[in-house]
């Protein structure tokens, strides 16, 4: 993969533009709005991803050399400006969204969203918690930032109050996955002194939070059925979701070693996937 392509993780930036095209599948809205503000989460994500890997350069020297900067593909300062460049590029996509829906909504969002990112790489990634919540939040920002922008074209403030409902659930599930790679990567963030929750209160500490706070959102999951919010069709299928957190859940209480937090944040990477399609399918 081409290292430019390689350091904003596409995969990732993926699944942020599958939580902005989700509201408009739920709002039952494709409007040029939703298609450039698909655009601009994939550039503020990528930005975020870009800088990440400049400010953990010495972390990724020891857990994962193989990525760009420290396999020397891609230079430090050439990362950098990179990472600023697709920044300013989201942040004049959201100005045109917001001039088009006018709603100053979309382009505050996104500033915010940079920002937070890039303090995030600086300083939050490494504090206990703080930066597996700050994660938590960005994604969950994904869903207000489609919601916002449906709700504006729409004039309704309920698909902005869908968007919110699916944040928070998003914010639970992707902050416990954080913690969970946490774990994984305690090896390169003691070595560079980070505090993160693993490193601050031990491993089964940080399984017991992760674990907690997974079960806590799958046992709220059937209750956007039971409150009508989506039809048979999201229960059937988030149901397999459930499972595999539950299951994710179970293992990484079992067994805190590297392999199986690896194999943890895989599987409940896959579940929320899952639910995203339920979460989809469930709009009709």
């Amino acid at each position: 993969m081409n290292a430019y392509l390689e350091i904003i993780r596409p995969g990732n930036a993926i699944m942020a533009i599958i939580a902005v095209i989700l509201m408009g599948v739920i709002g039952h809205n494709y409007s040029l709005p939703l298609i450039l503000g698909m655009a601009a989460t994939f550039l503020a994500l990528g930005g975020g991803n870009a800088i990440n890997d400049v400010f953990d350069i010495k972390i990724d020297s020891i857990n994962k050399p193989e990525r760009p900067i420290p396999s020397g593909r891609i230079k430090l300062d050439t990362a950098k400006y990179y990472s600023y460049g697709l920044f300013l590029s989201a942040i004049i996509i959201g100005a045109i969204i917001s001039y088009m829906t006018q709603n100053i909504g979309p382009v505050l969002i996104v500033i915010g969203a940079c920002i937070l990112e890039y303090f995030y790489a600086r300083n939050l990634k490494s504090t206990v918690l703080v930066g597996n919540l700050s994660v938590g939040f960005l994604t969950g920002l994904c869903f207000l930032f489609g919601g916002d922008i449906i709700g504006a074209e729409t004039h309704t403030t309920l698909i902005v109050i869908i968007s919110g409902i699916l944040a928070f659930f998003a914010l639970l599930m992707t902050t416990s996955r954080e913690i969970v790679k946490d774990m994984e990567d305690i090896e390169g963030d003691t070595e560079e002194g980070a505090k993160t929750f693993p490193i601050a209160y031990g491993k089964k500490s940080a399984a017991y939070l992760s674990a907690g706070l997974a079960i806590i959102d799958t046992i709220l999951c059937p209750l956007l059925y039971v409150y009508h919010i989506f039809s048979i069709y999201y229960i059937v299928i988030v149901f397999f979701a459930m499972i595999l957190f539950f299951y994710s859940s179970y293992k990484i209480l079992k067994d805190q070693n590297t392999e199986t937090c690896r194999e943890v944040s895989r599987n409940l990477k896959i579940g929320m996937f899952i639910a995203f399609i339920a979460f989809a399918l469930g709009s009709f």
